[in-house]
């Protein structure tokens, strides 16, 4: 019974402490919060919080103009990818022709991990810091209520 109890204490505080934060995330985000801005050299930097494009906003005689941030990620991503298929045709043709790789090079192996591959083990590393980050709250909590029913 008195494990029952604490657990109906806990669970009890968890929904009083974490109810209103819930309450607030869940309602619309009004206009004033979508966007952040970074002062920077000749203006601001302006980041929308839902979509995340960045806009270097600069001011000019018939007002503030805000222009986006060309995505050089997305442009280096694909020069990887370009990058990695010619590596391997030329692999392939090297080898196709009985030679030798230079040192260091090892054939690739067809069906290797791609690219969405290493995108799932940064989501996989992203939930296993949030679950760490849930059992410390979870523990904190716990601390929490045993001190309060020490006391009492």
């Amino acid at each position: 019974m008195n494990r029952m109890g604490r657990l109906v204490l806990a669970g009890a505080f968890c929904a009083l402490v974490c109810g209103p934060a819930l309450a607030q995330g869940a309602d619309v985000e009004n206009e004033d919060s979508r966007f952040t801005f970074y002062r920077a050299e000749g203006g601001f930097l302006r980041l929308d919080g839902r979509s995340g494009q960045v806009s270097i906003c600069t001011k000019h005689q018939a007002g503030w103009l805000c222009e986006a941030v060309p995505e050089e990620r997305a442009a280096f991503e694909a020069e990887i990818v370009r990058l990695q298929g010619d590596n391997a045709a030329l692999t392939k043709l090297v080898l196709t022709h009985g030679l030798a790789l230079p040192a260091g090079m090892r054939p690739q192996v067809p069906g290797g991990p791609p690219p969405s591959a290493r995108r799932e083990s940064k989501v996989d590393r992203i939930m296993s810091v949030m679950d760490g980050v849930w059992r410390r709250l979870v523990a904190m909590v716990t601390g929490v209520q045993r001190d309060l029913l020490g006391r009492s």
